[in-house]
């Protein structure tokens, strides 16, 4: 079964790329995953705006995009349960009448010495970064699949594959995610769907709402090649080209956004 495609030429401007689709993108109430669901609105997609608690950042999510002149649509749901996943399809069906675009951004990514790490976090962390992903693609699988333009984009990091002291839980978790999008890219690839990975490196994000937090241990021991953090607009503009007609001939990849973090001291 192949679907229809769309190419460039179908792209009747730069604001206009994905007008008539319809995005789901999890974690979405600040930093990349904001950023990632004001492109996709801005690119004209309609965008369900995933959170699990903090509702009041996914609310102000949403009306920023309304007053953008967009569609959105808060969905709270933990992407751990299942139950709540099929619901939170359910609310994006019935609100925008399918699903086209499903950015899986919802992770944990706090920090703990390995002897010190407590099994209860090690799960959480998998729970949340690949299981929620599991979650959300296979309940959404029959949407996508029937989608002209089905994408399905996996927010990954950079120590996934350089590794990093502390994160045991959370390199361990990203690294099986990219082993996820490979193996969904082949699943998918029947029905025109593209499955790929976006992954942030030393991004300028605030990681708790306590703005003192130092930042994360492995950001002092590697240095970008373009010597700056990136800006989560960076990663969005990555995610945006992957869910457009520009990038649907790309699956199974792993697009890195680090500044050359690879290349750098």
């Amino acid at each position: 079964m192949s679907a229809p495609m769309n190419t460039p030429a179908d792209q009747l401007s730069s604001g206009s790329a994905l007008a008539g689709k319809t995005a789901l993108v999890t974690g979405a109430g600040r930093n990349i995953g904001r950023a990632i669901a004001l492109a996709l609105a801005q690119a004209s997609a309609r965008v369900a705006v995933n959170v699990r608690s903090s509702t009041q950042e996914g609310q102000a999510v949403v009306d920023e995009i309304i007053g953008l002149g967009g569609q959105a649509l808060l969905v709270q749901a933990d992407v751990t349960d299942r139950a709540q996943v099929d619901a939170m399809l359910a609310a994006v069906v019935a609100r925008f009448g399918g699903l086209d675009i499903l950015v899986n951004n919802a992770a944990i990514r706090h920090e703990a010495a390995f002897p010190d790490l407590a099994y209860a976090d090690w799960r959480a962390t998998f729970a949340v970064c690949v299981d929620g992903a599991f979650h959300c693609t296979q309940s959404a699988f029959s949407l996508l699949c029937t989608s002209p333009a089905g994408a399905v984009i996996n927010i990954g990091g950079l120590t996934a594959n350089t590794g990093a002291a502390q994160r045991a839980h959370v390199v361990a978790a990203k690294a099986a995610l990219g082993g996820l999008t490979r193996a969904l890219a082949h699943d998918f690839a029947p029905y025109g769907v593209t499955v790929n990975c976006v992954s942030p490196g030393m991004m300028d994000t605030v990681r708790q709402r306590d703005s003192a937090t130092p930042r994360p241990h492995h950001h002092g021991q590697r240095k970008p090649l373009l010597e700056r953090r990136g800006h989560p607009d960076e990663v969005a503009s990555a995610v945006l080209w992957l869910a457009g007609p520009g990038g649907r001939f790309a699956t199974g990849q792993t697009i890195h956004i680090n500044g050359g973090a690879f290349l750098g001291e």
